[in-house]
């Protein structure tokens, strides 16, 4: 080879090897400056002092050591009385709801911010359930709110690749669902309305408007998903201010209370004959109420309500066990009870796996006839019959609930066993005005959320000489549930 080529090909080697030494400056060089490749930093993860054991533990899951990041993440917690709008990277990740003893006359709990609040009070909402008694916070009450009334834990992720790399690998974790007004069921029971005898002389002096002695409670009660009361008058134009018996316009306060399930086992509502009762029903299937607990003849009256929505499904079962007004085979009446019948139904609906609610119009308590506040009839035990022991009964049947739609004043209530009881409600329309005791009543307002019933908030009401229900101020709601829990058996 000739000493000419070997310079060229040495010369090319040299270009060769300044070239490709250049490339790998240029190469490593934009790797150092940017901090890839053999230069790249790993993400780092850091945790915020606020987070809790058990979240750093799933945490420490999700982010083991083979995880790779490409940016740093901080993850940190924060505790609010509102519920904020979520930025991209924050989740809501608990509520706390504050609660106390079931039996408490308290009602609210105040808090400046998260740190005044006694975490004794808070639970996580998943364990919230009716033996545990919601309490309002700062005024507000969670169910029926949501967005406050509760402690809100949120978690938050910060990395400029938040839906790229952590996003992914967090979505298990903050996967939860909590209540809201579209999958919460919210149901008021309510006690005896009879739409009658005062009441009469009342709509005629009002210019025959039956709206007006819904015009107070009526925003309230048609709010619910579902409204109840035991209604124990048939509409007639026979109604005067003498007998248990409803003008027809009657059903105008009805409607005006959003009403959507009456219960037939009064015993009066064949005071107006046959045929009003039979009219009556047709009427409510006119406007589209539900019936339970009675009918236009034995077959129908013993058949149960099932109500589903929202998830939640329930079975109302109604029986009269008290003084009459039972339907005698082919004529309407009330639902009478029979031990065979009661249990079978419990236990057909408790497979089903629905929350079961049992209504019973029992024997009343007499003893109120006085110008003054009259305590004897608060008693479980102040009517005849063993009506604690035949209300407790129903609940070891199965039952999840049992009350009572027959007192004309309000009783004491009780958990027992895997359920509840309220002995009586009391009337939310009437004219006995003139017993200070029957002047008031208690609404059952139920929440249930995936069929299990979060809570049962006792709502009070009072009429006077209006003949007008209207909710009951705070101050006579809480010496009025201290004197009923005082007599609980």
């Amino acid at each position: 080879m000739s000493e000419r080529r070997k310079k060229g090909i040495k010369k090319s080697l040299i270009c060769l090897a300044l070239f490709a030494g250049i490339f790998v400056g240029v190469f490593f060089g934009v790797q150092f400056i940017t901090k890839t490749g053999v230069f790249r930093i790993p993400g780092v993860v850091y945790y915020g002092e606020n987070l809790k054991e058990d979240e750093l533990a799933k945490l420490h899951e999700i982010f083991t050591e083979e995880v790779n990041l490409d940016k740093d993440v901080r993850i940190d917690a924060r505790e609010v009385l509102e519920l904020p709008e979520l930025k991209e990277g924050e989740y809501l990740y608990e509520v706390y709801v504050p609660v106390t003893d079931f039996y408490s006359s308290e009602t609210n709990i105040d808090a400046e911010n998260v740190e005044s609040l006694d975490s004794t009070t808070l639970i996580p909402l998943s364990q919230l359930d009716f033996s545990k008694k919601l309490l309002s916070l700062n005024g507000k009450y969670y169910l029926d709110e949501f967005n406050t009334g509760a402690v809100y834990r949120i978690i938050s992720f910060d990395s400029e690749k938040f839906n790229e790399e952590i996003k992914p690998l967090i979505s298990e974790m903050v996967k939860k669902e909590f209540p809201t007004k579209d999958t919460v069921l919210t149901f008021a029971q309510t006690g005896v309305t009879a739409l009658s005898r005062g009441m009469n002389a009342k709509l005629k002096a009002v210019g025959g408007d039956a709206t007006y002695f819904a015009e107070q409670i009526g925003p309230y009660l048609s709010a619910f998903d579902i409204t109840h009361t035991s209604n124990e008058s048939s509409f007639t134009i026979a109604a005067h201010d003498r007998n248990i018996c409803s003008d027809p316009r009657f059903i105008d306060t009805l409607t005006a209370i959003g009403l959507d399930v009456v219960e037939l086992t009064g015993n009066h509502n064949q005071d107006c004959g046959n045929q009003a009762a039979l009219d009556t029903i047709d009427v409510y299937t006119e406007k589209g109420i539900k019936m339970v607990g009675g009918g236009k003849n034995a077959t129908e009256a013993k058949v149960p309500l099932e109500l589903s929505e929202k998830g939640t499904n329930i079975t109302m079962l109604a029986f009269n066990q008290s003084t009459g007004g039972a339907t005698r085979g082919s004529t309407p009446g009330a639902n009478q009870y029979y031990e065979d019948v009661a249990a079978e139904q419990i236990k057909e609906a408790k497979d089903r796996g629905d929350f079961v609610i049992v209504d019973i119009q029992y024997y009343e308590c007499a003893s109120y006839a006085s110008e003054y506040e009259d305590p004897i009839c608060d008693k479980a035990n102040s009517s005849a019959g063993d009506q604690i022991g035949f209300f407790r009964h129903l609940i070891d049947l199965g039952a999840d609930m049992v009350v009572g739609t027959s007192a004309h004043q309000a009783q004491t209530f009780e958990l027992y066993g895997d359920g509840v009881i309220y002995y009586g409600l009391g009337n939310l329309f009437f004219d006995q005005i003139w017993w200070p005791g029957t002047t008031r009543s208690l609404i059952l307002s139920h929440y249930f959320y995936n069929g299990k019933l979060l809570q049962t908030k006792l709502v009070g009401t009072v009429y006077g000489n209006d003949m007008q229900t209207k909710l009951l101020d705070d101050a006579t709601m809480k010496w009025w549930i201290e004197r009923l829990v005082k007599v609980r058996p």
